[in-house]
């Protein structure tokens, strides 16, 4: 299964990129906000990727950060929400907008999104209400400190609690590590850091 590209950007369309990995080019589905964040073609660019695989099809779904690849996954575990519909609702509107839409169970906004009616407005708060503190904890980007967390160590904070670490620990463990290593890592380099600090 693919979860992550990084090649060079071949074409770029409002909800499509080719991009070129060693000469293969992959298709990928996108948001808008992913449209928006990535260069022009011929520029370096980097995916998270989520792989969608049926009998007929294999689609690749891509996103700038692991956190809304994370959000993008509670989208589509809600029944009758696919892959496509879940591209379109965050391209409709931004997630960390979203996030605070279905937790207060804002229908009407909710279905002001293409393809969003009334009764998946609904299952979308009955179903993910109560998961969303996480993204909401996450989206802050706030330490306990008052530093500002950069979108590599927000990804890092989201892949911790989405590996059941609490909001706090995760934080705490986070900054040690950045003060020891050094605040500019790659996501890998950072989550394996983090990680080792947590199995001490």
């Amino acid at each position: 299964m693919i979860a992550y590209l990084s090649g060079r950007l071949l074409t770029k369309q409002p909800n499509q990129l080719i991009v070129d990995v060693n000469g293969v080019g992959y298709q990928v589905t996108i948001p808008l906000s992913t449209f928006y964040e990535t260069g022009e073609p011929g520029c370096p660019v980097q995916l998270q990727i989520y792989t969608h695989v049926r009998e007929d099809v294999l689609a690749l779904f891509g996103f700038k950060s692991f956190k809304e690849k994370a959000f993008f996954e509670h989208l589509i575990s809600v029944s009758g929400i696919g892959p496509k519909l879940g591209i379109t609702i965050l391209s409709g509107m931004p997630f960390e907008e979203l996030i605070p839409t279905i937790r207060q169970g804002n229908l009407a906004k909710l279905t002001s999104v293409p393809g969003v009616g009334r009764k998946t407005a609904e299952r979308l708060v009955v179903e993910l209400r109560d998961k969303l503190s996480r993204f909401e904890a996450v989206s802050t980007a706030t330490a306990a400190g008052g530093t500002s967390f950069s979108q590599v160590q927000e990804d890092v904070l989201s892949a911790l609690m989405n590996l059941g670490y609490p909001k706090n620990v995760a934080e705490k463990s986070l900054q040690k590590t950045l003060a020891t290593n050094g605040a500019e890592q790659s996501f890998e380099s950072l989550l394996r850091g983090v990680l080792q600090h947590l199995s001490r």
